[in-house]
């Protein structure tokens, strides 16, 4: 299995340097949720029964049965993982891969509900082994920030905890809630970047962040991850438009709205492709390099 999920990241990462995508992830083709390979990972846990999520989509919820702890690095060794010029996988201690040509990769770390401080050490830890590997960007995943408004202010606490100290830019995903509603908490997070589904909910956060600025960078979801549409160009470009009226260019980062699991390969490509050709119009329109 270790080595089909090498190949597919390989190929995955070969797509996206093809096209142009400018901030490479690794497409997380190791892990199958989005909690329960971390568990796995950790002592203190197990893993118990399927949960829903979301329509179809089913994961195994992790169970925190001791203290947690970490046997080592988690996904350290996928920063490394790439193709080289000869079409083989690169990986290993050729640090060069990361640091010299611009290869830029996000790790999305899961970021559980309860027990944060603990969690927060933990990913704190990975987040470091990570920048000390060569990522330039790391990114905690919080997808259900919007769920639990009153633990908001401990989970400010808990993003510093696992950002404190990190020289590579640090971002925050979260998607698919009432925005609105944690709104206020957004400029007191403490990383560099937002990365915000903005597509799916039609943009509808543009007017509150007209009135109320956010403080940092935002990474703005051009496509929709939940619909099998493969947008297109045009309609792309007019989103990327509608972001620079409120965001300045050096602020703005364009991406999907979340992760690209859901839709066929097709799909994902599809998307991706038109993603970047509308960002480069953009650019070109507008000067911009």
């Amino acid at each position: 299995m270790r080595t089909l999920e090498e190949k597919a990241t390989s190929e995955w990462i070969r797509f996206q340097e093809e096209i142009g995508i400018d901030i490479l992830v690794d497409g997380e083709q190791y892990r199958g949720d989005m909690a329960t390979y971390f568990a796995e990972n950790l002592e203190g846990t197990e893993i118990s029964g399927l949960v829903r999520s979301y329509g179809n989509r089913y994961y195994k919820k992790p169970i925190i049965v001791d203290e947690l702890k970490r046997r080592g690095p988690i996904s350290v060794d996928w920063v490394h993982l790439r193709p080289s010029p000869d079409g083989t996988t690169g990986k290993g201690d050729d640090h060069r891969a990361v640091h010299d040509d611009g290869l830029v990769v996000r790790r999305i770390l899961r970021f559980a509900g309860g027990c944060l401080p603990a969690f927060a050490k933990l990913l704190h830890e990975e987040a470091v082994a990570l920048e000390a590997a060569g990522a330039k960007v790391v990114q905690v995943d919080e997808p259900a920030l919007s769920t639990r408004l009153d633990e908001l202010p401990l989970l400010v606490k808990a993003v510093g905890i696992v950002t404190k100290g990190l020289t590579a830019k640090t971002v925050l995903h979260t998607c698919y809630g009432n925005y609105n509603e944690i709104f206020d908490y957004f400029n007191q997070l403490p990383v560099d970047q937002l990365d915000l589904e903005m597509s799916n909910s039609g943009l509808d956060l543009l007017e509150r962040f007209k009135r109320e600025p956010l403080k940092k960078e935002i990474a703005f979801g051009v496509v929709d991850v939940h619909s099998h549409v493969i947008e297109p160009e045009s309609l792309i470009r007019e989103r990327i438009e509608k972001a620079l009226t409120i965001f300045s260019p050096a602020k703005l980062y364009i991406d999907p709205d979340c992760g690209l699991k859901t839709r066929s390969v097709e799909e994902a490509q599809g998307k991706l492709r038109n993603m970047v050709a509308a960002a480069h119009a953009v650019r070109k329109a507008r000067g911009l390099t």
